[in-house]
């Protein structure tokens, strides 16, 4: 029995041998056969194989990997879901290769530098509120021009931030609009602002119509869809976000250790289903309700009951029980998960607060990632790796802290805290792009002042300015020059602008002397200007209007400038010291009359006063030191209007500086000590002094205070009660000791 099953098992796998020989030689034959007729014959019709011949040929060879696009072949989304087909054919997915190099024409920048240009606000079209601020701040910063021929940058009239189709704010029938545009030229050179995009369930980054080459600068925008060097990402601000100004940070003063009552917050909605759920749902395991506070709430939207888990009760219980602010206030992290679309309201929340945000929304392209390093002031965190957040925020040092703290109010006051910042530095990002020869770098973007303030028109070293210093190892300047403001005609030797030039020329940090012939009468003949041992120039001002003295002249040679008015009186000890006192506080101003500012409750206003009092604001630039790249600003940052204004009233010139000076710096200027007998009053009876005496001079000076401080959006000045002193100044010790033993004696 056991022999025929042997037997039997032997003929089957012989069988199956033959038969496998047999199909396999058939289909090896047919291949050479196939091989034969399909490849070249040698000269002599004789084959001659190549090397490939032996290996296996595929139907189908493999093609070199390259990122997909739908518009290259039409034919390769044949297999994909129609969903997929629309978003391919989507606006957001057209433009996807743009960059400036092939979507953006800098011819037109080339000619009238950067100009931007905002259409006209079409007949019954309506404009969100957050939109007009943003067009509003355009169209009042020194880019705007109302000549489409000039203009290097388009933006569009029509509303373009909200594009979810369930807003109220929705624009309908933007596609056509936008392209019977005459200005249009498929978007190119055109930026187009968007806070919002998509609607339920999926919320796309599609906007809705097709951009062509334009740039967007756009919220919560993903790395993938962003396009880098091309769009500019921004935050997400509410409609109640300030145009102008903005509250500063609320950080007032540094505590050590830096650590607050609470380690890490949060307090937002709940999604129980949908995009933006999963991180969400998943806090309750993070929160310990101690030091670790993240609350959520179901309660949000009409049918929330109906959809509610067994966990929304308990978590609105707990939600209610926390007061927002008081949470943001006294936060040493605040968490920032993303909602249905990527940015969130939390993030600005959180700079502002001076809370850390911890970051938790993967493939959100950072507002300003192109300049901004974040991790300088925020930790980015996983959300796939949401359990291991607290015992990372932890692990970080205090010293680290206190610096990531620090960056938080920089960044917000510098960039974040108005409409009006956002969009002049999304114009700025793009104006670097065009211009790269002169662009800023990264210390510029992420140090104080910030890249707002820091014009590189005005220079490509960064040693030209008076913020980094400490940052080059560079020592301030060691000479100044002196520029002298003459409205009267000189016609005896013994007036005060004379003598003030030869106290000035014989300091010994004295470079050279500019007086500004600011007067109706000619210039005075060379001989009846006094010898000094520095050069003495005399430039006529073309235009003879008072922001005329704050021209970024040529003939200043020196990074200091004494500012002078021509009935100004001072020492030679007086200007040495105050310049030695500069230059530990370069980046200010520093003199010595003084003046300060007041809210007015009754008035409702600010007011202007000379005062003797406790504290100061201003130091006024009849006599004060300061670098000269304040020139340069006053001339090219500062509006027309506020200029024409100075020019018009001949008067508050130097509130004006002051108010720019303050801005930048955050800070108040620098009074030093000078003689009593100094006041407004008691100066020589000139054209110059007889303006004080004028009672419409304060009621200008007044209404210049609140002009500017309008325009700023917030009070820049900033209130000091210091004044610097030699040392050893009116010690009782001998005057042979002391250095400017010469104040005392005035």
């Amino acid at each position: 029995m056991q022999a025929k099953k042997r037997y039997f098992i032997l003929l089957s796998a012989g069988s199956c041998l033959a038969l496998l020989f047999y199909f396999g030689g058939l289909h090896f034959r047919a291949s050479r056969s196939h091989s034969r007729r399909e490849e070249p014959s040698g000269r002599n019709g004789l084959h001659h194989p190549s090397p490939d011949h032996f290996w296996p040929r595929f139907p189908d060879a493999l093609r070199p990997f390259v990122p997909w696009d739908p518009l290259e072949n039409e034919n390769s989304n044949v297999h994909i879901s129609p969903r997929q087909k629309r978003e391919a054919n989507s606006s957001i997915y057209k433009g996807k290769r743009c960059r400036m190099e092939s979507c953006f024409d800098f011819t037109l920048c080339k000619k009238n530098g950067f100009k931007v240009y905002v259409y006209p606000q079409q007949k019954g079209e309506k404009i969100a509120e957050s939109y007009q601020n943003i067009l509003a701040a355009i169209e009042g910063s020194r880019f705007y021009t109302s000549d489409p021929s000039q203009a290097c940058l388009f933006v569009l009239s029509l509303d373009t931030l909200d594009r979810d189709q369930l807003s109220p704010q929705y624009v309908h029938n933007l596609r056509s609009k936008v392209q019977s545009l005459h200005l249009w030229n498929n978007g190119r050179n055109h930026l187009i602002f968007n806070l919002y995009s998509g609607t339920w369930p999926d919320y796309t980054e599609d906007v809705g119509f097709d951009i062509g080459q334009a740039m967007l600068a756009k919220a919560s925008i993903s790395t993938e869809n962003f396009r880098p060097n091309f769009d500019v990402s921004i935050p997400l601000f509410s409609k109640d976000h300030p145009r102008t100004g903005g509250e500063r940070g609320f950080l007032k003063f540094n505590t050590i250790p830096p650590l607050r009552k609470y380690m890490l917050v949060f307090k937002g909605k709940r999604y129980l289903t949908g995009i933006g759920s999963d991180t969400r749902n998943a806090l309750y395991h993070v929160h310990n309700g101690e030091d670790v506070l993240l609350l959520t709430t179901c309660k949000h939207g009409k049918d929330w009951q109906k959809h509610k888990d067994s966990r929304c009760d308990r978590d609105n219980t707990e939600y209610e029980k926390y007061d927002y602010r008081e949470m943001l206030h006294n936060a040493t992290f605040c968490l920032v998960p993303r909602g249905r679309r990527l940015g969130s309201f939390r993030f600005l929340e959180a700079l502002q607060a001076a809370c850390v945000p911890v970051m938790l929304s993967n493939g959100w392209e950072l507002p300003f990632s192109e300049v901004i390093n974040w991790n300088q002031a925020a930790v980015i965190g996983d959300e796939r790796l949401l359990l291991q957040i607290p015992s990372t925020i932890r692990s970080i040092h205090q010293d680290k802290i206190l610096a990531l703290r620090q960056q938080t109010q920089f960044l917000w006051e510098a960039y974040f805290s108005s409409v009006e910042k956002i969009v002049l530095t999304t114009l700025e990002i793009i104006q670097d792009r065009i211009f790269k020869h002169i662009s800023r770098n990264s210390l510029i973007w992420n140090k104080h002042p910030g890249g707002l303030f820091v014009l590189p028109q005005y220079s490509s070293y960064l040693g030209d300015f008076p913020y980094y210093y400490a940052n080059l190892g560079l020592k301030p300047p060691s000479k100044f020059t002196a520029v002298i403001h003459a409205v009267t005609p000189l016609v005896s030797q013994s007036q005060p602008v004379l003598k003030l030039l030869v106290a000035a020329a014989k300091s010994q940090y004295c470079a050279q002397i500019i007086v500004l012939w600011n007067c109706d009468k000619p210039l005075p003949a060379k001989h009846r200007w006094p010898a000094t041992a520095v050069p003495v120039i005399v430039i006529e001002g073309e235009s003879k209007v008072m922001s005329s003295r704050f021209l970024p002249y040529d003939n200043i040679v020196t990074d200091a400038v004494l500012s002078l008015d021509e009935d100004t009186v001072l020492s030679t000890t007086e200007v040495d010291f105050a310049f030695t006192v500069w230059q530990s506080f370069p980046e200010r101003i520093v003199g010595y009359p003084a003046r300060s500012h007041f809210w007015d409750n009754s008035k409702e206003r600010w007011g202007y006063t000379s005062k003797w009092t406790n504290d100061y604001s201003m130091v006024l630039t009849g006599a004060a030191i300061y670098h000269k790249y304040y020139h340069y600003l006053y001339t090219h940052y500062l509006p027309a209007s506020l200029k024409n204004m100075v020019d018009q009233l001949a008067n508050c010139e130097d509130i004006l500086m002051n108010f720019l000076v303050s801005a930048v710096t955050k800070l108040p200027p620098i009074k030093v000590t000078q003689k009593k007998q100094y006041k407004e009053t008691m100066m020589g009876q000139t054209s110059r002094a007889s303006r004080w005496a004028d009672p419409d001079h304060f009621a200008q000076r007044q209404s210049c205070m609140n002009t500017f401080a309008s325009w700023f959006g917030y009070m820049p000045l900033i209130h000091s009660q210091m004044r610097l002193d030699p040392v050893l100044f009116k010690d009782q010790v001998s005057i042979l000791r002391k250095k400017y033993r010469d104040i005392e004696r005035l």
